[in-house]
């Protein structure tokens, strides 16, 4: 539905100035906020909304609504406007709560809290990137499950971004595959209004925004006023043509913007950015506007046209009769749709992991945990058609490929192809993003490799995937001063411990492909949250059975045992077998040992305190052997206790001298059994 050249324009600008006024009184009630992007995208978002979006605000779940982020997620109150207006379940009250305990108006949006919020955002750029993830799993569920004359998977993914959104660097790298991989369904709108935090931008944002988008391969719409509704208009009509084209693109509307457009006073000027406009200046917008109800009133015609609910249950019952007919011809295909779409896991991944764990289990040779994870995902790829791997430029290190892989992207004709496997180049913290908006968008599972010490590129996507609590698989190899050669730069010793305490997330280390294996399943069946695997270059011998696999998925277990133990070795990944080797020399030498394995302690600090005590009781002594930052095993070693672990950085040398070089040694744990020992209390 387009603008009528015999729609009054005088209605649009109310529509807008209702959003505008929302935002002013839910910022100056709580004293705290962002009213100028609100402000000055008012005009926008009311075309967008009003004029284009395909949602259903009885049913924000609907799986082929249009996606909209909003990438500068600090102006959140123009979302909350919007989502009340047209019918979501937020009701006025909510908007007079704004940024306050448990409300559903926190300061930025967050997914799960708010009806009809998409993604959480807030830390700029990431948005825009999550973006990207949704229009790409648009497009490959278009490939996979569309049939001539039965498009099901047909929507638009919308993005508003800031200037701060195209700061970051993460933008860069986002956009850049979404040119690549010609996601002509994604439209995003620069707010081009020439202010940040610090004043206006010619200080330090001078980029030639259009030319660098059209260097990506978007189709660039440059000039557009942002204030003219009908400008507007014709180019999101522009944006939405190129979805027609064989190669399109996706599409960058460049809009200029005043912030704070409608403040008499602060408009086009900073202060209006992030902080409330203050009484009198309300007053006065008031009054600039026209607008003449009290706060958090909204007119009833003004209200009757913003409402979208009867236009979104039309757009959602054509689409469920397309459905009908979809089902009556394809009905193996629809079924598949529907349960991914669902997040439901196939019910043979159930029926044939206790065989494929069994079949791990029996193999005895020594083989590299990142080895082992291929050999994990070789097995449980043809069970799960949602899987979506991927790699930061390091397939053939990180051995995220598996059997039978086909890889998305464009082919020699120019034309993109889908696929279950993607190169992300050298893109850490953009595949992150893309990854937490394909698992928010539905349909796949996403995982990605790189070598652990760059998880620190990616860091804050994998936060933001734990607060989200989406289920994507971090592969993170060459964990540790294992790979070598490569010397610090690449060899983590603070990467583990740092993943560990993000809450919700879990973190696995295993030693051996059984454990590995168990991370797999462990991490697929998980739908509350991320997962981090944490992978050796190095070969590993097998040392867990498959009677242990209850424990590896409690993220803790009692590896080996001797009657009346009088220490506890804990150790995890590589460092297992040293401490097993340790437990042998001390067996020797007559002290009897429990050694406990423990890749996952996220998982092991679930467990009830009778199972926590059951492993490691806290009457016995403990010593933990790591190569990684020590402090993080004192809460399970506890003060008394000692670690053998990196307190530095390593060096460049064979894995072999290395562990020799830094006392990560078998012999060094026996010494710490024995000077412990010796001084607990008999």
């Amino acid at each position: 539905m387009t603008i009528s050249t015999h729609e009054s324009p005088d209605l649009n600008r109310r529509m807008a100035n209702a959003v505008r006024m929302l935002a002013v009184d839910a910022v100056e009630q709580a004293k705290s906020g962002h009213p100028g992007a609100p402000m000055g995208m008012a005009d926008i978002a009311q075309v967008l909304w009003h004029r284009h979006l395909k949602h259903n605000p009885r049913d924000p779940q609907w799986h082929n609504r249009d996606r909209f982020v909003l990438s500068n997620g600090h102006g959140s109150m123009l979302l909350y406007a919007l989502l009340h207006l047209t019918g979501y379940e937020l009701p006025m009250s909510e908007l007079k709560n704004f940024r306050q305990l448990h409300s559903k108006t926190p300061g930025h949006p967050e997914v799960d809290v708010t009806p009809g919020v998409e993604t959480t955002t807030g830390p700029l750029g990431q948005g825009i990137s999550n973006a990207v993830g949704m229009a790409l799993a648009e497009k490959l569920l278009a490939i996979e499950f569309n049939r001539p004359d039965h498009a099901v998977v047909d929507h638009f993914t919308y993005a508003f971004m800031g200037d701060g959104c195209l700061m970051e660097g993460i933008s860069h790298e986002a956009c850049s595959l979404a040119g690549t991989w010609q996601l002509s369904k994604l439209i995003a709108f620069w707010d081009d209004n020439g202010i940040s935090i610090d004043g206006h931008v010619e200080g330090w944002f001078t980029d030639d925004t259009p030319a660098r988008f059209a260097a990506y391969g978007w189709n660039v719409i440059a000039g557009v006023d942002g204030h003219n509704a009908l400008a507007v208009d014709a180019a999101i009509q522009q944006a939405k043509a190129q979805a027609a084209l064989p190669s399109g693109k996706p599409t960058l509307i460049c809009c200029k913007t005043v912030i704070g457009q409608g403040s008499p006073n602060k408009a086009g000027g900073h202060d209006v950015h992030g902080a409330a406009l203050g009484a009198a200046e309300v007053a006065a917008t008031r009054v600039n506007l026209g607008w003449t109800e009290p706060p958090f009133v909204i007119p009833s015609d003004i209200a009757q046209a913003w409402s979208a609910v009867a236009r979104g249950a039309r757009a959602h019952s054509e689409w469920n009769q397309a459905c009908v007919a979809y089902r009556d011809q394809y009905p193996a295909l629809a079924a598949e749709l529907e349960r991914r779409m669902a997040g439901q896991l196939p019910a043979a991944l159930g029926d044939k992991l206790p065989g494929i764990l069994e079949a791990v289990s029996a193999r005895t040779d020594a083989v590299a945990t990142r080895k082992a994870s291929q050999n994990a995902l070789d097995m449980l790829s043809p069970l799960l058609p949602e899987f979506l791997g991927g790699s930061a430029d390091l397939t053939g290190s990180n051995l995220t490929n598996f059997k039978g892989c086909t890889k998305a992207g464009v082919d020699a004709n120019g034309q993109f192809q889908g696929g279950n496997y993607l190169s992300y180049g050298v893109r850490e913290f953009g595949m992150a993003a893309i990854m937490n908006g394909l698992a928010l968008h539905g349909g796949f599972i996403p995982f990605g490799g790189t070598f652990l010490t760059f998880s620190d590129y990616s860091r804050n996507a994998i936060r933001m995937a734990a607060l989200m609590k989406r289920r994507v698989i971090h592969v993170f190899t060459h964990d540790s001063i294992g790979l070598g050669e490569d010397g610090p730069t690449h060899q983590s010793v603070e990467h583990v411990p740092s993943l560990r305490i993000i809450p919700n997330l879990d973190t696995w280390r295993p030693a051996d492909g059984l454990e590995t294996a168990v991370a797999w399943a462990c991490a697929v069946e998980r739908n509350d949250g991320p997962s981090a695997l944490c992978l050796s270059r190095q070969n590993l011998p097998a040392m867990s059975k498959l009677n242990q696999v209850e424990g590896i998925r409690r993220g803790g277990y009692v590896l080996f045992d001797m009657p009346q133990a009088r220490a506890a070795i804990v150790s995890t990944g590589s460092e297992l077998e040293l401490a097993m080797q340790a437990q042998a020399h001390l067996a020797k030498l007559g002290i009897a040992t429990r050694v406990v394995s423990m890749p996952c302690t996220n998982r092991f600090d679930r467990q009830s305190v009778a199972y926590q005590n059951d492993v490691l009781p806290l009457s016995l002594p403990a010593v933990a052997i790591e190569a990684a930052q020590p402090d993080f095993w004192r809460k399970y070693v506890g003060r008394s206790g000692k670690v053998v672990g990196m307190p530095g950085f390593g060096e460049s040398a064979p894995a072999k001298d290395l562990y020799a070089h830094f006392g990560i040694t078998a012999n060094a744990v026996v010494q710490a059994v024995a000077e412990l020992l010796e001084s607990s209390p008999k």
